[in-house]
């Protein structure tokens, strides 16, 4: 199973950029496609974005799409999160997640994912 661990996350104001990493270890991390998840105080996980194995198919929730841009490094077992335009609704804790193969799930439900990192806290003042 894959091993999963966050960073990057930090206190910034609306408006700002932050990136966060994840890397991966203990899989065929090419072969796997990754996602990142978010969860705010008092709700429940939702899902963010998510791309493919080779990085060719990307997906994006409608609240993020044209602010977030998700990427991956095969050689270095690494997938980012750049996040722009930073809102205070984006605050929460983001998890990077693995799913079961190569290809993005079909729907974006957490079950969808097998491997879990502990996330990372993102805090975006007003």
């Amino acid at each position: 199973q894959v091993q999963l661990v966050e960073s990057g996350g930090g206190l910034v104001q609306a408006g700002d950029s932050l990136r966060v990493s994840c890397v991966a270890s203990g899989g065929t991390f090419r072969s796997t496609a990754m996602a990142w998840f978010r969860q705010a105080p008092g709700k429940e996980r939702e899902f963010v974005s998510a791309l493919s194995g080779d990085g060719n198919n990307i997906v994006y929730a409608t609240g993020v799409r044209g602010r977030f841009t998700i990427s991956r490094d095969n050689a270095e077992n690494t997938v980012y999160l750049e996040m722009n335009s930073l809102k205070p609704e984006d605050t929460a804790v983001y998890y990077c997640a693995a799913a079961r193969n190569t290809l993005v799930p079909r729907t974006s439900g957490t079950d969808e994912y097998e491997s879990w990192g502990r996330g990372t806290q993102v805090t975006v003042s007003s």
